[in-house]
């Protein structure tokens, strides 16, 4: 497999959009000879850290895939800090269809890790995009729960005394302390443990698969269990065993699976 994906068509784009330039790739088959994943990354992510695993989804369903690093992430342009409790609301009703418009995206599946996710959801239920066939979320959050702010406590001790500084900063080189701090203090404002996005659930008429992972430091199956009870359209659970916070490079095989068997079963 290894082999077909370093020949898939691989290019950077140039996108602008929520106000400044965003890093992005375009994996595979435009938007007029395929459908697109759209890739969604998480609070710390950005193009780099999804590693493979697009490249893999797209050869694997024969899409195109779109990726992106959202402002103050990776290699786009830096954003004002800190942060709204409403940024994930902002990602998915503003930024993120002007992401599709601009790339002349058609039809299309959403992609999204933890925050990723919930940008995912938030989208799919206030402001989707025409083409929408559906929505992954990996690791979503749809409320914020103390388990989250312990976890996201212990990640900033470990910025600030241990070595994820340094880690993240060879992907984020001059954007790790907008990252980082971006997504660190908004989830620790006090304001945000009132945050949910459930009002969003039931406006969703797309089919949407829900992976957890079981061992989930940063949330519990009552995330996936309220988007199953919520959510207008259908949706399908896959909860991972052995598997943490990032189940798309924990347990790859399993989650491209997952997706492509999703992917068959509502006919994108």
């Amino acid at each position: 497999m290894g082999s077909e994906i370093t020949r898939q068509i691989r290019l950077d784009i140039q996108l602008s959009a929520g106000g400044g330039r965003l890093e992005a790739v375009w994996i595979g088959p435009g938007p007029h000879k395929a459908p697109t994943l759209v890739f969604l990354h998480e609070g710390l992510g950005c193009v780099s850290l999804w590693s493979d695993f697009p490249a893999r989804l797209a050869e694997i369903t024969g899409c195109g895939a779109l990726v992106y690093s959202r402002l103050g992430y990776g290699g786009s342009d830096p954003c004002p800090l800190p942060r709204g409790v409403d940024f994930m609301h902002h990602e998915g009703l503003r930024v993120l269809p002007e992401v599709i418009r601009q790339t002349g995206i058609l039809d299309h599946l959403l992609v999204g890790h933890s925050d990723g996710g919930s940008i995912a959801l938030i989208h799919a239920g206030g402001n989707p995009c025409p083409g929408l066939k559906g929505v992954v979320t990996l690791a979503a959050h749809v409320f914020c729960e103390a388990l989250t702010r312990r976890a996201i406590e212990a990640a900033r001790q470990r910025y600030l005394n241990g070595d994820l500084k340094a880690r993240l900063s060879l992907y984020h080189g001059e954007n790790t302390h907008c990252a980082f701090w971006g997504w660190n203090d908004v989830w620790l404002d006090p304001d945000f443990r009132q945050w949910t996005i459930d009002a969003f659930l039931p406006a969703i008429r797309v089919p949407v698969l829900a992976v957890q992972g079981q061992n989930d430091p940063y949330g519990s199956q009552g995330q996936i269990d309220l988007i199953q009870a919520k959510t207008g359209g259908a949706v399908a659970i896959d909860v991972v065993a052995d598997c943490g916070h990032a189940p798309h490079l924990e347990k790859t095989d399993a989650v491209l699976t997952a997706i492509s068997d999703f992917m068959v079963e509502i006919r994108i």
